[in-house]
């Protein structure tokens, strides 16, 4: 019987192409499954490379996860085993397209008793969104099976500046010949097809430990500091998100001060409260958040 799986994704410079495409290479040499491979695009796009205004401003909606209307998306089959769902984060929260394909009537039902598998692509940042992945992929009736997050595995610090010169130039390469190539390493990206043997190997023996044999590599994990800044930032980007979604008269300069505020949280603010809660809190908490770690790398919702 012919195993029916779509692999989708919107991608603006073209890495998340690439992570999913490897992924579902091995599977294009198996003569019982059949790949409808889809990228899906909103119907005004979003610029690669982006502005800075632009690439700010796509703040509010993407916290609040409002949708935007996509093109046409034309799927192969009426229903399917696997969905592969590839999507960055943008602020916290699943990309704007990535929340708009989710809220759509047809993608939902396309959902509904179908595996997923979601291939997350971002700078290191991918917690909350996936939470959010998780609701809205119960509330569909779908069933995650596997979630694999690639990042970019340089200081915080360093790849926000980066991924900034990349997505402002549209140039993936050293800044300035001296600082790391932006995003997620080739080598990690080329990696995508290891989990794709795995993903085979799981359907043809049935097997239900895809997620536990995926994390048996050892190439996912989540930094301590990562954890301490995702728990509380997305609360904060909530009350931003609302508070210029108000300000509809003078919303650019409200974007603009939240543009600020992030730069000084993220250089100034963060490095001295990460120190602190290193030295003060971490060494006493070492085996609830490790277990923090252990759920977020699992798949059950909260």
């Amino acid at each position: 019987m012919m195993i029916k799986i779509l692999a989708i994704n919107y991608s603006q410079s073209g890495q998340l192409n690439e992570i999913v495409d490897n992924f579902i290479e091995k599977a294009h040499s198996d003569t019982n499954i059949d790949i409808d491979r889809v990228i899906f695009k909103p119907k005004k796009d979003y610029p690669f490379p982006w502005t800075s205004d632009i690439f700010f401003n796509t703040m509010p909606e993407s916290v609040l996860e409002e949708a935007t209307e996509l093109q046409n998306i034309k799927y192969k089959y009426d229903s399917y085993d696997y969905i592969i769902l590839g999507y960055q984060p943008w602020y916290l929260s699943p990309s704007i397209p990535t929340s708009s394909l989710l809220q759509n009537d047809k993608f939902k039902s396309l959902l509904k008793n179908t595996k997923v598998i979601t291939l997350i692509g971002a700078r290191n940042m991918w917690l909350n969104a996936q939470e959010s992945i998780k609701t809205h992929l119960k509330n569909a009736g779908a069933k995650l099976v596997a979630n694999i997050p690639l990042v970019d595995r340089v200081n915080n610090q360093l790849s926000a500046l980066t991924i900034l010169y990349w997505m402002l130039t549209g140039k993936k390469e050293s800044m300035y010949g001296i600082l790391p190539i932006p995003g997620i390493s080739q080598e990690d990206i080329d990696f995508t097809k290891k989990y794709g043997e795995v993903f085979c190997t799981a359907i043809s023996s049935e097997s239900k430990n895809l997620q536990k044999n995926i994390l048996a590599f050892n190439k996912i994990s989540i930094p301590t500091d990562i954890l301490f800044i995702e728990t509380r930032a997305k609360r904060l980007f909530k009350i931003w998100a609302n508070i210029i979604k108000k300000k509809t008269k003078n919303r650019s300069l409200w974007v603009n001060i939240y543009k600020y505020y992030l730069l000084v949280a993220l250089f100034i603010i963060a490095p001295i409260l990460i120190l602190i809660y290193k030295i003060f809190i971490l060494p006493f908490n070492k085996v609830s958040i490790q277990k923090k770690k252990d759920y977020f790398c699992g798949l059950e919702s909260d």
